[in-house]
């Protein structure tokens, strides 16, 4: 596939979907079927407009079912499914209509609040929906209106899934037959946070009232073995921690509480709500200006923003017998930010720390909300 997008100026590939691969393998599949002519190539039109011609693989006719499978290709996006084969057999039924099912390598969805329900093979909506028009389009070429089953199953997709989220959201045996568009974009801001919203959606009908969130790996440490919780208890937000708080209000969670390194929640006191540094780095100015408000002298406070790091900012302030009243100034300016970016339409607190310091602060409403989440069972 040729079709490209330019990010951070790079130009980079774009690739297309599991759900786009099973979608042109269910069609190719269906036209050998019913018309019993072979075919090498199969176009698909995607969702997002952008029309796909695929080299079929691995053709296997037998009686009243052929198997044939698509590539995967990611495109310039680091895709753990990239490379698979994706299969689809599709076979005559004796009901009339269209029947989608996943096999071996394709997920089983053993929890509710996914796209599809418990008990279901974790192929999405979206593909469904491709997998069917597709096979609908043949028919009517061919016009044999007979029924039809298509099994989508991928060899090796159990080990790929330990790679996805697949294992945080309970779908056990293999991976997901995703994608909204049928493309791929590279580093695609919204694949994470609609990966976010999946897992506190799942949360929320599994009936959590109270959500733990972290930005990433360094919070589900410290969750571990500085809170004594199990990290698979937080949602990992990324860098966006204001998508997220949008979603849990959205979905009527009563309380969140909000833990990371100080490093990233720092910048929640100046309202960057998505700590990526390319957004902005206001980490010094917010620290050197709470130092200010707590005592600090003007020199320390340009020493302040000089640091390259926030561990530094802090040996500078308990130096100067600042910490306490800064970081008192800093949480509380993050509470109200919380507070404002929720609309008080629930409970929200932060806990920051860093590696070499442990706890260095935590919102006022914090304990309460740590308390509720302990409750949990």
């Amino acid at each position: 596939m040729e079709e490209y997008i330019v990010k951070g100026g790079k130009r980079l590939r774009l690739g297309y979907t599991t759900g786009s691969c099973a979608a042109a393998a269910a069609k190719a599949a269906a036209y050998m079927l019913l018309t019993g002519r072979h075919l090498e190539r199969v176009e698909l039109s995607t969702p997002k407009g952008v029309r796909l011609v695929l080299p079929v693989r691995e053709i296997e006719a037998c009686g009243n079912a052929v198997t044939c499978a698509i590539e995967k290709d990611g495109g310039d996006d680091p895709d753990a499914t990239t490379g698979a084969l994706i299969f689809a057999t599709v076979e005559r039924q004796a009901r009339p209509g269209i029947s989608i099912d996943g096999g071996p390598g394709v997920g089983r969805v053993t929890k509710p609040g996914l796209d599809q329900p418990v008990g279901a093979a974790a192929i999405n909506s979206v593909p469904r929906r491709m997998i069917r028009e597709g096979m609908e389009e043949i028919q009517r070429l061919a016009d044999d209106f007979s029924g039809l089953k298509a099994t989508v199953f991928v060899p090796g997709g159990e080990a790929l899934a330990k790679k996805t989220f697949n294992p945080r959201l309970g779908i056990t045996g293999g991976i997901s037959i995703l994608g909204t568009t049928g493309i791929v974009e590279p580093m695609s801001e919204q694949a994470l946070i609609d990966t976010i919203a999946v897992e506190l959606r799942q949360r929320r009908e599994g009936g959590a009232a109270y959500v733990l969130l972290t930005p990433g790996n360094y919070g589900s440490e410290y969750i571990r073995d500085s809170l004594g919780m199990d990290p698979s208890l937080a949602v990992q937000t990324s860098n966006f921690i204001g998508d997220a708080l949008d979603l849990c209000r959205g979905l009527g969670f009563r309380g969140a509480l909000l833990v990371g390194h100080a490093g990233k929640l720092v910048k929640l006191a100046g309202g960057m709500f998505n700590t990526h540094s390319r957004w902005g780095d206001c980490r010094m100015d917010i620290l050197a200006a709470c130092g200010a408000a707590a005592g600090l002298d003007s020199v320390r406070a340009g020493e302040i923003l000089e640091c390259a790091a926030c561990d530094e900012a802090v040996r500078i302030l308990r130096e100067a017998g600042c910490f306490a009243p800064a970081f008192r100034l800093l949480t509380q300016r993050i509470s109200s930010q919380l507070a404002a970016r929720v609309e008080g339409g629930m409970e929200t607190g932060a806990i920051l720390f860093s590696k070499a310091s442990g706890e260095l602060s935590r919102t006022g409403s914090a304990g309460e909300l740590l308390a509720k989440l302990r409750e949990t069972p």
